[in-house]
């Protein structure tokens, strides 16, 4: 990709799935990538498997002075920063007759108002170093609706419209756009789903597959390089072909 070499890259939710294949793609361009997440064993371990990383930063998306703090950190080490991948989310996969007060209130937290935290701290800093480019991880969740993933769902939907808003806000120096992936096999769905499951789901798939990290990654890495210099405020669903049809186009 045309611009991506020495930019310097911070992977929020960085220490595996879909970061940990992201972090893998841009050290591939020639990037100078950080990573942040709130588990610092496995952002060791990170460390360990992808040893031409710049830095990792210990931080909860959900707790503003952290993100300060960590933004901190990285300007004293890098100077700047020009893209932000901004991935981290949970999910947790019960009915909406079951979901409590706290767990609401957490993936809302962590999906949707991490996003915003990370994107605002970040883009203050981006304004004041001349721009750059944001990527918000949204989902196929936020435009159709699925079973059992209410507050995941919702929490997506507001990326996707937050993702605008930024972007014309934000424009013409920092470029914002959001990817929906649809099932990607990370550890996260592997715990949720089991391999019959996956299979089951993979099979109405029109490409005949779940989605691998790396393919996510590899569109991460096209939105932010000077390829895509006139995309901005648009959603980018990458998801095998699955929400092309409805239910009346299932076999």
């Amino acid at each position: 990709m045309k611009g991506l070499t020495d930019k310097r890259v911070l992977i929020t939710g960085g220490a595996g799935g879909i970061g940990l294949a992201a972090a893998e793609r841009f050290l591939a361009e020639g990037s100078l990538v950080t990573l942040l997440d709130a588990d610092s064993d496995a952002l060791d371990r990170a460390s360990s498997e992808l040893p031409g990383l710049t830095g990792t930063l210990v931080a909860d998306v959900t707790s503003p002075p952290e993100v300060q703090s960590a933004l901190d950190e990285l300007a004293g080490n890098l100077g700047g920063l020009d893209v932000l991948i901004n991935n981290a989310g949970i999910s947790l996969r019960h009915p909406f007759l079951e979901i409590t007060d706290d767990e609401w209130r957490r993936v809302i937290d962590v999906n949707l108002t991490g996003i915003f935290t990370v994107g605002q701290l970040t883009a203050r800093r981006m304004l004041a170093g001349g721009g750059g480019t944001i990527v918000n991880t949204a989902s196929t969740n936020a435009l159709v609706g699925y079973h059992y993933y209410a507050d995941y769902n919702a929490s997506k939907a507001g990326v996707v419209e937050l993702t605008r808003s930024m972007a014309l806000e934000l424009a013409p120096a920092i470029r914002v756009n959001a990817v929906c992936p649809g099932f990607i096999l990370t550890p996260m769905q592997e715990a949720e789903y089991t391999a019959e499951m996956q299979q089951a789901f993979a099979a109405r798939l029109p490409l005949d597959r779940l989605g691998r990290p790396e393919d996510v990654a590899a569109l991460f890495a096209f939105l932010a390089s000077d390829e895509a210099a006139f995309i901005t405020g648009q959603t980018v669903v990458i998801d095998g072909g699955e929400i092309a049809g409805g239910l009346t186009s299932q076999p």
